[in-house]
C-alpha cells in the first residue's frame, strides 16, 4: 500500500495530469510543461505503468524513445529487425526522422509504484527532479550532433512547423531484445516562426509595415521642424541686420542739414 501523499498524488496523476495509461505517447498536461510544443522541442510524459515489467524491481529493462516525421510514416515506420531487436538508426541516418524513425532517448523504467510525490511540484528544490521524472524533452540537445564522441543516443532539435509522431519501447538489455511497445502516437506539431507582419507590438497591434511607414514619417516631421526653426533664425538675423543699416543712414542725414544751414547764413552776412 502506498502512503496517503504517493496514494493523492498517483490518483491525482490517473486522473488527468496525464495519460499514458493509453498505450501510445501522449503530449505533456499545459500543467506541467508550458510553451508546448516549442519550435525545436516536444514534450512526452513517460510510461508510467504502462509496461508490466516496469513493477519488477531490478528488472533489467529500459524504455526506448522513437521520433519519426509524419510524412515518414508512409515509407515505413519499423523500429525493430526481424529478430525483435531494436534498431539503432540516428538522426542523422534517418535526415532528422524524414526517412524513418530514429532512437531519440533511453531512460530507466517509470516507477510505477513509487511516482514522485504531488507535493514536490510546488516545492522550488524538488520541481525540477519531478519534471525528469514525469516528462522527457524531445529535442532538447544542441550538441550532440557536433560531438564525434557522444554516448548514447542523440536527441538534436527538431525542425520547426514539422509533424512528429512517437513511440515507447519496452527493452531487455541482457537478451537485447524488444518486450513489449505502444502504438505510435497522434501527431504532434512543432511551432512555426511568426512572420514580421503578423507580430503583435503595442500600442495598438501594428503591423511591421506600419511601424517603418511611422518611423519614416517621424523623421520627415523632424527635418521639418529644423527647416522651419532655421529659416526663422536666418529670418531674424537678416531683419537685424536691415535696421542697424537703416539706423546709420538716419544719423548720416541729420548730422549733414545742420552744416548746409550754416553756409546759407555765412552768404548773407
Amino acid at each position: 500500500t502506498l502512503p496517503p501523499t504517493q496514494n493523492i498524488a498517483f490518483g491525482f496523476l490517473r486522473a488527468g495530469w496525464t495519460n499514458t495509461y493509453q498505450k501510445w505517447p501522449q503530449i505533456a498536461n499545459p500543467k506541467l510543461a508550458t510553451n508546448n510544443p516549442t519550435l525545436t522541442t516536444i514534450a512526452l510524459e513517460k510510461p508510467f505503468c504502462v509496461f508490466d515489467d516496469s513493477l519488477s524491481p531490478g528488472s533489467s529493462y529500459v524504455v526506448y524513445l522513437y521520433a519519426m516525421a509524419d510524412s515518414a510514416s508512409t515509407v515505413s515506420s519499423a523500429v525493430t529487425d526481424n529478430s525483435s531487436k531494436p534498431l539503432n538508426t540516428t538522426f542523422q541516418d534517418t535526415n532528422g526522422g524524414q526517412l524513418g524513425p530514429y532512437r531519440a532517448a533511453l531512460f530507466n523504467v517509470p516507477n510505477c509504484v513509487s511516482p514522485p510525490l504531488l507535493a514536490d511540484v510546488v516545492n522550488v528544490k524538488k520541481v525540477s527532479d519531478v519534471l525528469k521524472q514525469y516528462l522527457f524533452r524531445v529535442g532538447d540537445d544542441v550538441t550532440c550532433l557536433y560531438d564525434p564522441n557522444f554516448p548514447g543516443a542523440c536527441n538534436p532539435p527538431l525542425a520547426e512547423d514539422t509533424t512528429y509522431r512517437f513511440k515507447y519501447l519496452l527493452v531487455d538489455l541482457v537478451a537485447g531484445v524488444v518486450k513489449d511497445q505502444t502504438l505510435w502516437s497522434d501527431p504532434m506539431k512543432t511551432r512555426r516562426v511568426k512572420q514580421t507582419s503578423t507580430i503583435d507590438t503595442w500600442p495598438g497591434r501594428r503591423s511591421g509595415g506600419m511601424i517603418v511607414i511611422t518611423s519614416i514619417l517621424s523623421t520627415l516631421i523632424f527635418l521639418l521642424v529644423v527647416g522651419f526653426l532655421a529659416s526663422i533664425f536666418f529670418f531674424v538675423m537678416a531683419s537685424g541686420e536691415t535696421s542697424t543699416e537703416t539706423t546709420h543712414a538716419s544719423q548720416t542725414t541729420q548730422q549733414a542739414v545742420p552744416r548746409s544751414q550754416d553756409s546759407s547764413e555765412g552768404v548773407n552776412q
